[in-house]
């Protein structure tokens, strides 16, 4: 692709619009950006119409916009090529790149794969979703030796060529209902990682999930299979490796993936332990805060669905207060029920779908609706006793109250630090 002398209109200006509007320019492409609200913006700024398309021939989707605007419809039917932000960066890169779709549990993977690639020597970019845009990786311009990307389904959605030498789903439980018309066209939008794959390249499946086990892939590429279920083996070797920073049963679905994309590349078996040994975790996801008085305090604010709570309760056995609410994504909480009876003792509700937690969890704990999240880690620390645990784990969107979820755990975090 060669941007030089395009009209490009880019739709979105958040972290991966900005990205993408500076990637362009930079490879001489003359750019106008469009948002539905007033964002700050170096040039000019329009309002996501018709009239946004004239003169354009390239139009690029941040992955909050959905594709089944207006605006899009009139661009395809104006025959202008229309890509997201990620497949426009992939045209960009010649390495190796490494996708992690699934939806829960992407970012760790993210991470840990590229720590498990940089710990083997290998030089690495990690982002896409997670973190830096991948345009970004593009404008640093360095040589590398592969591109980790954490892809949602928003951003697979509009992916046309991007290939993944080495790609995972992790798992497929419902999420985004308010924006996909099926859990069926959820996992489809999932399934496109491996899409663009050839002869050679590697999908890593995880055998434990239906709808995983279903995905297709493309013939000649080879079908990695795994059982979080199972100890943490590399195939063919009956090597057995330890992930002693990464808390809880799902965490090993989070390692035999990142192993196995590694493994792509030849990392090999002393590298992969070393890196899982040395892996530090990411912030936000079963995050250890404080110990107080014998209670732990923990930030899991990026369980932002029902099936990532129901991963990250599994890590405790008994004794949980879980801090639960912000804004809903239309699936139900009924589903917890089993899992909390006699380990949780105390739900407390926070944010705009409290009282819909408390009706289909009523009877399996105490409920105490506390409304902010201050007013929840105070009630929190009068209720819990020594040997007790504290969890952030709040199963919704965090827009409700906060800017996102790491602002969620941010606040939560310096609640608790704040605690006498």
């Amino acid at each position: 692709m060669k941007p030089s002398g395009r009209h490009a209109l880019v739709v979105g200006l958040g972290k991966s619009g900005d990205a993408a509007v500076r990637l362009l320019r930079s490879r001489g492409a003359q750019v106008v950006a469009a948002d539905d609200k007033d964002l700050p913006f170096e040039g000019e700024l329009r309002r996501v119409v018709p009239e946004s398309l004239r003169g354009m021939d390239l139009v690029v989707v941040s992955p909050g916009v959905p594709l089944s605007l207006p605006i899009f419809a009139e661009a395809r039917s104006r025959q202008i090529e229309l890509i997201g932000e990620v497949e426009l960066a992939s045209r960009f890169i010649s390495e190796p790149v490494l996708g992690i779709t699934g939806t829960n549990g992407k970012s760790t993977t993210t991470a840990l794969c590229g720590h498990l690639l940089s710990t083997a020597g290998l030089r690495v970019f990690a982002g896409g979703n997670l973190g830096d845009a991948l345009s970004n990786r593009v404008l640093a311009g360095h040589r590398l030796d592969a591109t980790v990307c954490e892809l949602s389904s928003y951003q697979l959605e509009s992916i046309v060529s991007l290939r993944c030498a080495a790609a995972t789903a992790l798992n497929v439980t419902p999420d985004h209902l308010d924006r996909y018309p099926s859990l069926d066209a959820y996992a489809a939008a999932k399934q496109r990682i491996f899409e663009n794959q050839r002869s050679g390249d590697t999908a890593a499946i995880n055998q434990a999930d239906p709808r995983v086990r279903a995905m297709k892939t493309n013939p000649g590429v080879r079908r990695q299979v795994f059982d979080p279920r199972e100890p943490l083996r590399i195939e063919g070797t009956g090597l057995l490796l330890r992930a002693p920073t990464l808390r809880g049963s799902h965490n090993r679905e989070n390692a035999f993936a990142a192993c196995l994309l590694a493994r792509h590349l030849g990392v090999g078996f002393d590298a992969l332990q070393k890196g899982l040994d040395t892996y530090p975790g990411l912030p936000h996801r079963l995050e250890p805060v404080r110990l107080l008085d014998g209670v732990e305090w923990i930030n899991d604010s990026k369980a932002t669905n029902v099936d990532s709570v129901e991963k990250s309760l599994s890590a405790f056995e008994a004794n949980v207060h879980i801090i639960m609410g912000g804004r809903g994504k239309g699936a139900p909480y009924a589903p917890l029920r089993e899992l909390m009876r006699g380990r949780v003792k105390t739900i407390l509700t926070i944010g705009e779908d409290a009282a819909a937690i408390a009706a289909e969890l009523e009877g399996v704990a105490d409920i105490e609706a506390c409304g902010v999240l201050a007013t929840a880690v105070f009630r929190a620390r009068t209720r819990a006793r020594r040997g007790d645990v504290v969890l952030l784990s709040p199963a919704c969107a965090s827009y409700d109250q906060f800017r996102n979820f790491e602002d969620r755990g941010d606040q939560f975090k310096a609640l608790v630090r704040g605690l006498a």
